[in-house]
């Protein structure tokens, strides 16, 4: 006898309910450390990195020696007949926009955690720093396909929205498809705005689109890698199957597999750095059995001391 359709349902209402209690658990943990981190150590640097648009006009007010004599105003001194200066205040407020890589060779990890929940961790980050800067941040997730766009905006609530959206959200497709995410990114968003894209970049095609986000956005790659993704283990031949295609293999097991198989991985991660380079996007690249503080707080310092 099988199992009256009612009994399914409360079943299904059950899990549902417990991954969603699941998930809020998790955002939770993730905002206690990210908040701290912000406080701690990156609310600063992402002031002294990320720049407003300009600066604004202020008001006025008497020259003292030491002032830079090119902020005079000269028609306030020349009506007064002493000198006075210009004052000024950055105009801060930024749009920043993270584009997250939700494709199933995301949901990978052989260490502490998966590619995903890095990402998650890491759009925590970011949008409690824009938050702590008062700056706007929206979300973009993508596959295949463009599965979700939340706009930009600033406040606690929504932050932490984006963090759920990025750790519980199941999109229908499988594969990657970066140069249609960028595309829509950069028909969606006319103004400036910086965009933080984080990907594996285990995909064909995206050079050109990555260009052009360049020209009209502040882009820069934050790269998620597993370390299997780069030296292939001491194993014997093993079932394969892509996560994003389907497809299933017999892995070879000799050594010259295992050297042809890191020759190809760094020859993929070579052409994605020289990409980057080419067209000036900053990069940070991250992997799941590393701390991201590390390489994050490196990047600021770098990118600060090159404005300066």
């Amino acid at each position: 006898m099988s199992p009256s359709p009612k009994v399914l349902d409360r079943s299904a209402a059950s899990q549902k309910k417990l991954a969603t209690a699941e998930i809020f658990s998790k955002t939770r943990r993730i905002e206690i450390r990210t908040s701290r981190l912000v406080n701690e150590l990156f609310a600063g640097r992402y002031h002294s990195t990320f720049k407003g648009r300009g600066m604004e006009f202020v008001d006025v007010r008497e020259y003292v020696p030491g002032d830079d004599i090119r902020t005079i105003h000269w028609s306030v001194t020349a009506r007064l007949g002493q000198a006075y200066i210009k004052r000024f205040r950055e105009e801060r407020e930024l749009t920043i926009l993270i584009a997250v890589d939700l494709s199933r060779s995301h949901a990978f990890g052989t260490r502490s955690r998966l590619k995903s929940e890095l990402a998650a961790e890491l759009v925590a980050l970011l949008s409690f720093a824009a938050l702590k800067n008062n700056d706007k941040v929206g979300l973009l997730l993508f596959t295949d396909r463009v599965e979700s766009y939340t706009p930009p905006r600033k406040s606690r609530k929504h932050a932490l929205r984006l963090v759920r959206d990025t750790l519980g959200f199941e999109p229908v497709g499988h594969g990657t498809d970066l140069s249609g995410a960028l595309e829509y990114l950069n028909r969606l968003q006319k103004r400036r705005a910086v965009v933080f894209l984080l990907s594996d970049f285990l995909d064909e095609g995206w050079e050109r689109m990555v260009a052009i986000t360049q020209r009209h956005h502040d882009t820069i790659a934050l790269v998620i890698e597993d370390p299997m993704e780069r030296q292939w283990p001491k194993v014997g031949r093993v079932v394969l199957q892509d996560a994003e295609t389907g497809k299933r293999d017999l892995s070879p097991s000799s050594e010259e597999f295992r050297r042809h198989f890191e020759s190809q991985s760094l020859a993929r991660r070579e052409a994605r750095d020289l990409t980057f380079k080419r067209h000036k996007l900053d990069r940070v690249v991250f992997r799941t059995d590393l701390d991201y503080v590390r390489p994050l707080l490196e990047f600021f310092r770098e990118r600060t001391r090159r404005f300066r």
